[in-house]
């Protein structure tokens, strides 16, 4: 259980949601090796295929008359982290308007790699629906061994369509990581019309790349636990909602050139990004 107090709804009730929390202790068996994982995943056409079966399997029949107290439950190793099978994404209607929050369906011990890379991660959009779907929108990994100050992290990403009964949806997924510090810079590309005046007096219209850039990362804001148990001080019952990152821009670089209308035009771009006080 993982209780966070998000805000009011319409009438003005407070709102907690369990949105569940992996701990070192899982229901679902621990993996022997990564050599054993491979032989599994290689029975199934796709990631998505294989985390939907190992989903499934840990929801069946079997999986529920074998789980007993949680002391009973097998515990994660020294070279695993407790992670999750799958999310599901609900949305809530707050007083600030509408919310989505991403609540943690299943648990399982997987391999901590050594390296820095994507893990798929399955998230489920409107669960219980007609228009329920799995997307993978990955993650990255916790690696292992990591300098000081750095972890693994998103630095490139793509898009998927969710159906949806008004709309379509565009989810952003993960499609690559490395390792960074906790704030960093990513690539993130502009395009603008530039006019060019050639030497010959032949005026060119051409497209004009720009790595605007974004931080992304979080800085730390202090400990998030509101309710912590009389009995076990280290059980927090309740926790606040994650702050927002105080990920920054640092430093700037301009670009100036002339657009479609014979103006001259000046973008900022990031080179650099900070955690600010």
């Amino acid at each position: 259980i993982g209780l966070v107090f998000l805000s009011s709804d319409i009438l003005g009730s407070h709102i907690s949601v369990d949105v569940g929390m992996c701990r070192s202790h899982c229901g679902a068996p621990t993996t022997p090796s990564y050599e054993a994982g491979k032989q599994q995943y290689s029975k199934y056409s796709s990631m998505l295929d294989f985390l939907k079966s190992k989903k499934t399997r840990t929801r069946g029949p079997a999986a529920s008359q074998s789980a007993g107290p949680l002391n009973h439950l097998p515990s994660c190793g020294v070279t695993q982290v407790c992670e999750p099978t799958g999310m599901r994404v609900d949305r809530l209607l707050l007083f600030e308007g509408p919310r989505e929050v991403a609540v943690i369906e299943d648990c399982h011990c997987e391999i901590k790699l050594a390296q820095c890379i994507r893990v798929p991660g399955l998230r489920t959009y409107f669960s219980e629906t007609p228009y329920e779907t799995v997307i993978d929108v990955g993650g990255c990994s916790q690696s292992r061994g990591s300098p000081d100050g750095f972890s693994c992290v998103p630095t490139k990403f793509e898009s998927a369509l969710v159906e949806t009964p008004n709309e379509v949806d565009l989810i952003q997924t993960v499609a690559a990581c490395e390792l960074k510090e906790s704030c960093y810079r990513v690539r993130y590309v502009e395009y603008y019309y530039e006019t060019v005046h050639h030497a010959e007096g032949v005026k060119e219209e051409k497209l004009k790349e720009i790595d605007v850039g974004r931080c992304l990362g979080s800085c730390t804001t202090g400990n998030r636990c509101l309710l912590r148990s009389p009995s076990d001080p280290e059980i927090c019952h309740l926790w606040s909602e994650r702050q927002s990152s105080s990920c920054v821009p640092q430093g700037y670089e301009s670009h100036s050139f002339v657009n479609q209308y014979g103006q001259i035009r000046t973008i900022l771009s990031i080179t650099s990004c900070h955690c600010r006080n």
